[in-house]
């Protein structure tokens, strides 16, 4: 997304709509200054103001054209199309908010630290990997499928506890993690990434052939899908 809105970065807002805005005289004739990604949300910088904008599990948008649906939190058209968001949270931040950022944790950034990944995790060796994999606070931009198919990837159950990995297994989940991260870029802009599940919504193992057991997992409660044959419990 962050490469489709890039085109109108340095552009001034002529018009903004959309059900989650602030009084109109703070952005219009503003510049968008920079669009920067934390994980699975967007910031939209401008001097005055600063937009978070969520998708969620069911947002959407859109480039040019506004669709013609009624669920519109947010747009802003520029002189040359405009930006539009739906179904999705959009609040507005100020420059404390990103300086709080840990943007290390991402795991798709430049800044990405596995060290500090890795040393999170040893700190909760009661935590199991399934809720450190998709606690955004470790592993910002991680989501179920991520989490299934790289914890697939290394062989490790989702049930496991931090503290039972050995520290080449948990060095290659934190790996596996931001790998996956970008196969799932590649394959969801060629339009394929289903194709490449091997665990996720799948009924048996490619390895073994075994029937592959879905399961709410953790406090948080999250489905996940293993084989209980090639994903070891630790």
């Amino acid at each position: 997304m962050k490469e489709d809105l890039q085109k109108f970065a340095g552009e001034k807002v002529t018009e903004i709509t959309g059900s989650e805005i602030p009084e109109k005289g703070e952005i219009e004739g503003e510049i968008l200054r920079e669009i920067k990604i934390f994980g699975k949300q967007t910031f939209l910088i401008f001097d005055r103001i600063i937009f978070k904008v969520h998708l969620m599990m069911y947002g959407s948008y859109s480039l040019f054209k506004r669709k013609d649906i009624d669920t519109l939190k947010l747009g802003l058209k520029f002189k040359d199309g405009g930006m539009f968001f739906y179904t999705c949270i959009v609040k507005v931040v100020d420059e404390s908010y990103l300086l709080k950022i840990d943007w290390e944790t991402d795991i798709m950034s430049d800044e990405w630290n596995p060290e500090k990944t890795e040393k999170t995790l040893k700190s909760n060796p009661k935590m199991m990997i399934c809720d450190a994999l998709m606690n955004q606070e470790i592993f910002a931009g991680v989501g179920n499928i991520i989490k299934n198919e790289a914890l697939f990837r290394v062989g490790i159950h989702p049930e496991s506890l931090i503290g039972n990995l050995p520290d080449k297994k948990l060095k290659e989940i934190i790996a596996e993690a931001r790998n996956y991260g970008f196969d799932f870029k590649k394959w969801k802009k060629a339009n394929v990434l289903s194709k490449h599940f091997q665990i996720y919504h799948q009924k048996n193992c490619p390895v073994c052939g075994a029937e592959i057991i879905k399961k709410d997992t953790g406090k948080s409660k999250r489905t996940s899908f293993f084989c209980e044959h090639d994903q070891k419990l630790y």
